[in-house]
């Protein structure tokens, strides 16, 4: 089996580990904030950009503070009206680039219609990319040199590694080849020290396919945005399945996985929610202590 836990975890009706964001989040914030007090309290600051008016935008920023709040740190937030004009935007995060008060820059995404991110983003020096979106971020995760790594992939090696999912000599498979999760959660898991051998399978990839090159892999991270698109069909019995992907339907919101029929084959599973999106907020706040250790305003 390629799961082994360590200590007492939460398990599904069919005994799959249930590998619980939420959870791990708080124990995350936990030790962020004894980090930081045990340093004295320095200021480590995160600052959020959010463009517009969108709700689910607005309550995502608001999560991040309350929770950058929670491990201890302080948080600035600079919020623009829909009908900024790319130029206001750009001028108010090269502030936020030039303030040494501000550790990490978070810019919320998507912008709205009309403005450009990119030329945004490459604004954010990467010490303070505490997003792991820019270029230059994944540009030194390909050459493995120090830098932010992507929220969300960061957060599914936390999982990983914190409910005993063995990686060295393990087969992987990534469902899914974005730039936000996909590329970079290959190159996680392939990288020296983890050790997996990695296969990347996408929306292209032949239906016949997908099921074999998973039911060869100890690991399956789907992060495609397709519902219920892994079955049990696709499970070898005692692999971990990463739950990424977020589709909206009439029964609300739903996983890549059909959590239900997998549960019942995998040694370990993520729920959705409580899964991943956790863990994106918790390793948000974990590289925004690593900026501030970056730009030398925490001790190393």
């Amino acid at each position: 089996m390629t799961v082994q836990p360590t200590g007492e975890f939460e398990r599904t009706p069919g005994g799959a580990v249930l590998m619980d964001g939420i959870r791990l989040r708080g124990e995350i914030i936990a030790g962020l904030r004894a980090t930081i007090e045990a340093a004295g309290s320095p200021a480590v600051c995160l600052a959020t950009v959010l463009v517009g008016d969108d709700r689910p935008s607005q309550l995502y920023v608001a999560s991040k503070r309350k929770l950058a709040g929670e491990a201890g740190m302080t948080s600035t937030h600079v919020e623009l009206a829909a009908t900024a004009s790319q130029a206001e935007v750009e001028a108010a995060v090269a502030a936020l680039a030039a303030d040494p008060s501000v550790h990490g820059i978070l810019c919320q995404l998507p912008l709205p219609a009309g403005l450009d991110p990119e030329p945004v983003l490459a604004l954010i020096p990467p010490e303070k990319d505490v997003d792991g979106l820019t270029e230059r971020s994944m540009g030194r995760l390909v050459r493995g040199l120090p830098g932010h790594v992507g929220c969300t992939p960061l957060g599914v090696m936390r999982l990983l590694e914190r409910y005993g999912v063995a990686t060295s000599g393990k087969r992987a498979t990534v469902i899914g080849r974005s730039t936000l999760t996909g590329l970079p959660q290959v190159l996680l898991l392939g990288r020296k020290g983890v050790d997996c051998t990695v296969t990347l399978a996408h929306s292209r990839t032949s239906a016949q396919d997908m099921i074999e090159v998973c039911r060869e892999s100890d690991i399956i991270v789907a992060c495609a945005g397709q519902a219920r698109m892994i079955t049990a069909a696709h499970v070898k019995p005692g692999a971990a399945v990463v739950d990424v992907g977020v589709s909206r339907s009439e029964a609300g919101i739903v996983g890549d996985v059909d959590f239900d029929a997998v549960q019942a084959i995998a040694g370990a599973i993520t729920p959705m929610p409580r899964g991943t999106g956790p863990m994106t907020i918790a390793c948000l706040l974990e590289n925004t202590l690593d900026a501030a250790r970056m730009l030398g305003a925490f001790p190393a």
